[in-house]
């Protein structure tokens, strides 16, 4: 898969070079499938979120949505235009949006990614998930994967996913895309959400730092360490029964903070996940499940946080259960229905 994403890489900077479009840096594998566990036995969607920076002669600039009081927080991407004249002189054919008329940039220039994938000021998450969908379409013939795999497109609003199949082999990719936050492991992300998110709505993702402590634990962990089939058994346990797979990784990521690796091989297998079990109790009771990577000032060396994340106030993934009886008795039976 991360073959595939570099092939795309390559032929994405060939495709976009000068242009005013976000120009996209090297796929980051993230999500379960890159973390070395899944879910669900079949059906493995591999997640690769693609950072993206502004193009020449623009800037991006990140704003919090302060509207919204939840645990996951979202942000606007403001795209700014930026003086290029001093480029322009070395460039001929670059002309600086903010020091030529509209006349001259309309018939001599491509216009600015305002005018392409941005919604008044504000980059469009849409617009820019069918803007990936037809550089895929238009890229996949030249790759040499072509020639043995089928692609076939699937529908997302607010990422670019597709199947690559040969044969009885396939795989299902998830493109998404961010900005990163300063030079941390934060991005804002097109990640979907439940519920309606509007179309300049980018929520915080906190996928590469969860991504690279487990590749962290992966380097202590001793070769027959479980710790993987422990949150794959408990993942796949409770699909369906209303506990989110995010909650019981959040869990496992915090069990593996605390409890030596050593102590994760298979002889501690059925201990372990007593563990779980007992710390999911634990939490839907009190109500109360602190997400990992917020506030958490002790993360291995390697994952970094920009200041407001690292400072942060826990942030508790269970505050719906706090705020409504109801259902924070559904979530009790849940537990007890495991």
């Amino acid at each position: 898969t991360i073959a595939l994403m570099n092939e795309f890489e390559i032929y994405f900077e060939g495709v976009l070079f000068n242009s005013f479009y976000p120009v996209l840096q090297r796929a980051i594998g993230v999500g379960s499938a890159f973390e070395g566990w899944s879910p669900r036995e079949q059906d493995v969607v591999y997640q690769v979120l693609i950072p993206m920076t502004p193009p020449l002669g623009h800037s991006f600039h990140l704003e919090l949505d302060t509207a919204e009081q939840s645990c996951i927080r979202n942000f606007r991407i403001r795209v700014q235009q930026e003086c290029i004249c001093t480029r322009e002189q070395q460039d001929a054919d670059m002309l600086c949006f903010l020091h030529h008329p509209e006349e001259e940039l309309r018939t001599h220039q491509d216009p600015s990614l305002l005018h392409t994938l941005c919604t008044g000021s504000y980059l469009n998450v849409e617009k820019t998930a069918r803007w990936f969908y037809q550089l895929v379409r238009a890229i996949w013939p030249a790759l040499p994967q072509a020639h043995n795999w089928h692609l076939m497109v699937l529908p997302c609003r607010r990422s670019c996913q597709f199947k690559v199949s040969s044969g009885t082999e396939s795989y299902r990719i998830e493109m998404l895309f961010g900005v990163r936050q300063g030079n941390s492991d934060i991005f804002v992300s097109s990640e979907p959400r439940p519920g309606h998110t509007s179309n300049t709505t980018w929520p915080e993702t906190y996928a590469v730092a969860e991504m690279k402590f487990f590749k962290y634990i992966a380097r202590q962990a001793p070769p027959d360490s479980l710790h993987l089939k422990c949150l794959q058994f408990f993942t796949r346990l409770q699909l369906g029964l209303g506990f989110s797979t995010y909650t019981m990784k959040t869990i496992v990521m915090h069990l593996l903070s605390i409890t030596p690796v050593s102590q994760w091989r298979r002889r501690h297998f059925v201990r372990r996940l007593m563990d779980i079990s007992e710390s999911l109790r634990t939490c839907v009771q009190v109500r109360c499940l602190n997400h990992f990577i917020v506030g958490n000032q002790r993360l291995p060396e390697g994952i970094t946080l920009p200041p407001d994340v690292l400072m942060a106030r826990s942030c508790n993934l269970f505050h719906d259960l706090m705020m409504d009886p109801v259902a924070h008795s559904q979530a009790m039976s849940q537990y007890l229905d495991l």
